[in-house]
């Protein structure tokens, strides 16, 4: 079965998601590759022991993919929830 292409809602924010994927990451500790900061995914999995290899990933648990993809997308969140309360102190 392919891998689904995830999108987001609104297509022009790619771009911009993609760049604080890179940043959030980047500022974690990790090496982001800018032209495809997604590829920051297989050095998570490496330092959490998780199989994760390029292709199809069928016979990863989802434990393991939350491992991966939580610390990634729990990151993000927190850059995000930073970033509100610094626009709503300015305020």
């Amino acid at each position: 079965m392919p891998r689904r292409k995830r999108r987001p809602l609104v297509p022009e924010a790619r771009g911009a998601l993609d760049q604080l994927k890179a940043d959030v990451m980047r500022n974690q500790g990790y090496t982001v590759d800018s032209k495809d900061p997604d590829n920051v995914k297989y050095e998570v999995a490496r330092e959490n022991h998780v199989p994760l290899q390029q292709g199809y990933n069928g016979r990863l648990t989802s434990h393991e993919a939350g491992k991966v993809g939580g610390t990634i997308g729990g990151n993000m969140v927190k850059e995000m929830i930073r970033m509100a309360q610094e626009q709503m102190k300015k305020q």
